[in-house]
């Protein structure tokens, strides 16, 4: 009787064994985005700026050279946390006013749901820490919040639910659904670290055996850039050689990176941006300390993923876990300036600047044009996968273009769930992107397919290699001439091939416009929405 006990619990064992052996463990998965960090920004992808954490992750795991986002920030958040292109959300322009027309509601809208309320059914533990930006009331726990993160399917969150902050005296600090009050030492890099380390070590407390996922959206290096004296004083020496020595210094590693062909051309410096040699001498100082400020809000940002990579090999838990890492949109070339830019003063609380266009030209290497923009400098991300027990062939590059609309069906993939037809009543878009699984294994996606964009009338279609993209303009309609690229040759889009391939321009021409119909694009609100949001009674 003794031993058929022990042959039944050992065939128990083994039956066990097998069924874990057949479907593992389900992942953890961490996404980390930076705001408004250039292409060029990261050690990894031929920065200067020290980032070794977030460069260990690269030679660890993969990194694409074709990843893009939508050019501007809520957008893109919309994006990663629905699977849908913006408008489909209700965010195809900014949050902070409802323009009547169902692509541009100003927050998101109740026809998609969240990565949160998707992976929840799943029984994942949903956490966020950082920037939420995909509602209108950003201030008022007292008033509508149903699009708040704790409403829209997160367990816990801690952060800001506007656009920017300053670093050191935030004023509106969120935990879950209440204000808090920040100390005099704080510091909104650290902080958002912070909690989203404590929300991995208490989920790990309770629920070990079930996975989370957290969702960690820093604001930095968005302006106001701010840094640690610390910090800046690192990068202080660096960058007094100027914009063009640092553009040069970067493509040049780039290039001995891989990321780019030995032969390839760097875009021309912006227009506007004086050569550096021209730069008055008594000017230059200041100019160096605003790139060194911005170096050290990148540096905070890296220190920041080496804590959370530290809590999660502490916690057991490293080699099972997804990280992403990315930005948000193409470098910042906004010009603030609202406080003392005095050359002690600038990256201080006291201060609250941009770097400007000058140094955001640096950061887009080897790219043109910035966030908003549809080409490459505007939509182009550095983009990294690390996952120890899945990615095995790690250090190189994938070439697959690649879209936040994937990440979606992504996540739903490794988690096993199902992505709802209808959610709380509501009809529910369909996903727009596919799973990225097969690249991280080395297998492939059709590399074809389109892929699109549009942002206050700025608009691409890209299928293949072709590029079709238009920059917009400042009055009614709107719409720029098409220009037409092959990116397989010309990246940096200097080389517009419209006028010899009037039928490629045609053909996806008519693809953008029957996405743009299907997608709530219509009507395009350009970049002069003052006259509009007036129309509406609304303040921008």
């Amino acid at each position: 009787m003794k031993r058929m006990k022990t042959a039944v619990f050992l065939l128990a064992a083994l039956l066990a064994t097998a069924a874990s052996a057949q479907k593992p463990s389900r992942p953890n998965i961490v996404v980390i985005m930076a705001d408004d960090l250039g292409y060029s920004d990261l050690g990894c992808y031929g920065s200067e700026i020290q980032t070794p954490n977030i460069d260990g992750l690269a030679s660890q795991g993969v990194r694409f050279t074709q990843f893009y986002n939508t050019g501007r920030c809520c957008p893109t958040r919309a994006s990663l946390l629905t699977g849908q292109y913006p408008h489909n959300t209700g965010l195809g322009h900014m949050t902070g006013f409802d323009q009547k027309d169902p692509g541009y509601r100003g927050e998101l809208n109740n026809q998609c749901v969240t990565l949160a309320e998707a992976l929840k059914p799943a029984g994942y533990s949903p956490y966020m820490s950082g920037k939420w930006h995909v509602c209108t009331n950003t201030k008022d726990p007292q008033g509508d919040i149903h699009n708040w993160p704790l409403q829209r399917g997160f367990d816990r969150f801690y952060g800001i639910l506007n656009s920017n902050a300053d670093y050191f005296k935030p004023e509106h600090i969120f935990s879950g659904n209440q204000l808090v009050t920040t100390p005099d030492d704080y510091y909104i890099t650290d902080a958002i670290t912070d909690s989203a380390s404590q929300y991995i070590t208490d989920h790990l407390a309770s629920k070990k055996a079930e996975p989370f996922f957290l969702y960690v959206a820093y604001n930095a290096p968005h302006w106001p850039i701010h840094a640690k004296p610390e910090a800046i004083r690192k990068y202080m020496d660096t960058y007094g050689v100027g914009w063009d020595e640092i553009r040069k210094q970067r493509f040049a590693k780039q290039k001995k990176l891989g990321l780019f062909a030995a032969d390839a051309k760097m875009s021309k410096r912006a227009l506007g941006v004086p050569a550096w040699k021209d730069v008055p001498e008594d000017k230059k100082a200041l100019w160096a300390r605003r790139m060194a400020v911005y170096a050290g809000a990148v540096d905070g940002v890296d220190q920041g993923v080496g804590r959370l990579l530290a809590t999660l090999k502490k916690a057991g838990v490293y080699d099972n876990t997804l990280v992403i890492f990315l930005s948000d949109n193409g470098a910042c070339h906004e010009a603030i300036s609202r406080r003392d830019k005095s050359l002690e003063v600038l990256g201080s609380a006291q201060s609250f600047e941009s770097y400007h266009d000058e140094w955001a030209n640096a950061s887009n290497t080897p790219f043109r044009l910035f966030k908003s923009r549809a080409h490459e400098g505007g939509i182009s991300a550095p983009f990294i996968a690390h996952w120890p027990a899945q990615i095995k062939k790690t250090g190189g590059y994938i070439t697959t273009p690649a879209h936040l609309v994937d990440l979606f069906p992504t996540f739903l993939n490794m988690a096993r769930a199902k992505y709802p037809e209808t959610f709380k009543g509501e009809k529910i878009h369909p996903l727009a992107g596919l799973s990225l699984l097969p690249l991280f294994s080395s297998k492939s996606l059709p590399e074809d397919r389109p892929l699109f964009w549009e942002h206050q009338a700025n608009r691409a279609v890209r299928v293949g290699n072709w590029k079709l993209v238009s920059k917009s303009t400042d009055k009614e309609p709107y719409l720029g001439p098409w220009e037409l690229y092959d990116l397989s040759v010309d990246r940096i889009e200097s080389n517009n091939l419209a006028a010899q391939h009037p039928e490629k321009v045609k053909e996806l021409e008519a693809l953008w416009e029957a996405w743009a119909k299907d997608n709530n694009v219509y009507p395009l609100i350009g970049t002069d929405v003052g006259k509009r949001a007036k129309q509406y009674g609304r303040k921008l």
